[in-house]
């Protein structure tokens, strides 16, 4: 497959990388160390049409299509990956999740202030009990005419403290085990639902994690996203878009410590000559360059078939495994690159090495990928 975008995917990528390193380049080192979440940069995502790419226009959204989305998250991450995984988990996990397995009464009133950013979304499914485990989830929603009442926490929910709108899974019949878990939307100020702890991270620090707590929150029955008991399956629709999400994520990151490592091997000198001189270091440049190719090459190939309509879970899982792995592999050459000054704060490797490391394990890690390839092989040639 050969990577060539059309000339609008030219143009959004272009748009974006402008964006990217105009408004937001000079504030990452602020944001990333005081673990700030820049909430005055989500009108500007929105007016670039960053929040709803994937949307048709009847809902406010930009009618575009997984590449330009993965072009716009990979030059987001390339300056700063915790304004691209914002971006993401509002997108991908929970508006898509509405527009997906939403009634069209649901769709009409939740993707178009989503879609338009004045509304900002968080998806929440991951608990201390059920993270690779879905069956383990332990909120619960029962049954209390009209609606449901809510109780239970969820954890690593991105964008957690600030959303106004949460899609949250919590169990509806236990003895049904996957086949239980039913989807809800929950909005901001709604009696019982508040954001919990705000945790503190390794890397990705201007993008908010945070606990999302239900106490006895009553919700109407409309707001029970898609078929009772079929949340989980639907998680996993949704989470097909957002392997190819984190994909781009990992791309943007590794591309941007690429970058860096290879300016830096130009201006540095040792021996009388510019490091980019000596073999070790070119070899390192190639290989980074070359895994990075490969990366791009399979996420977008993940993003044409979505667009096509094509079923994707292994072309995702695949996108998102080797995808994350480089973006691991290329921060830890690229601060080798640097030496003692890629261990400084003072230089952007150090960041991208951190903000890097989630990937392998953010909606699904490394090893649930594996098992996801794996069965998706084995069913084919069962």
């Amino acid at each position: 497959m050969e990577l060539e975008l059309t000339g609008e995917q030219g143009q959004v990528r272009h748009a974006v990388r402008e964006f990217a390193e105009s408004e937001i380049a000079p504030h990452v080192k602020e944001w990333d160390q005081n673990a700030i979440f820049p909430t005055e940069i989500i009108p500007r995502l929105s007016a670039l049409g960053l929040l709803g790419i994937i949307f048709p226009e009847q809902y406010g959204g930009g009618g575009l299509g997984y590449v330009e989305y993965v072009t716009a998250i990979e030059e987001l991450a390339r300056v700063d990956g915790s304004i691209a995984l914002t971006v993401a988990a509002h997108t991908s996990l929970c508006t898509n999740h509405i527009f997906l397995s939403g009634t069209e009464a649901q769709r009409q009133k939740y993707v178009p202030s989503l879609a338009s950013g004045k509304k900002l979304g968080c998806w929440s499914l991951t608990e201390p009990e059920a993270g690779s485990d879905a069956g383990g989830t332990r909120t619960r929603a029962e049954r209390s005419h009209p609606g449901w009442v809510l109780n239970g926490i969820k954890t690593f929910t991105t964008n957690g403290s600030y959303a106004d709108v949460c899609v949250a899974m919590a169990v509806t019949n236990a003895a049904l085990g996957h086949h239980g878990i039913s989807a809800f939307i929950i909005e901001k100020g709604t009696p019982g639902f508040r954001p919990g702890h705000k945790e503190q991270k390794l890397g990705m620090c201007a993008s908010d994690t945070a606990e999302v707590i239900f106490e006895d929150c009553r919700i109407p029955q409309e707001n029970l996203l898609g078929e009772e008991g079929h949340g989980f399956i639907d998680s996993l629709k949704v989470l097909d878009g957002g392997r190819i999400s984190i994909a781009a994520l990992s791309v943007g990151i590794a591309q941007g410590a690429f970058d860096a490592a290879l300016r830096y091997s130009q201006q540095r000198r040792q021996f009388g000559r510019p490091i980019s001189d000596f073999q070790g270091i070119q070899w390192k440049l190639a290989d980074m360059a070359t895994e990075i190719e490969a990366a791009r090459l399979l996420t977008y190939q993940a993003a044409r078939r979505k667009d096509q309509g094509h079923p994707v879970t292994r072309e995702a899982s695949m996108a998102k495994l080797f995808a994350s792995e480089v973006a691991v592999r290329v921060t830890g050459e690229a601060l080798q690159i640097h030496g003692g000054y890629g261990f400084l704060k003072d230089y952007p490797v150090e960041k991208f090495y951190r903000d890097a490391r989630l990937c392998t394990i953010g909606e699904g890690t490394s090893e649930i990928q594996r098992l996801v390839i794996a069965r998706s092989l084995l069913d084919s040639h069962g």
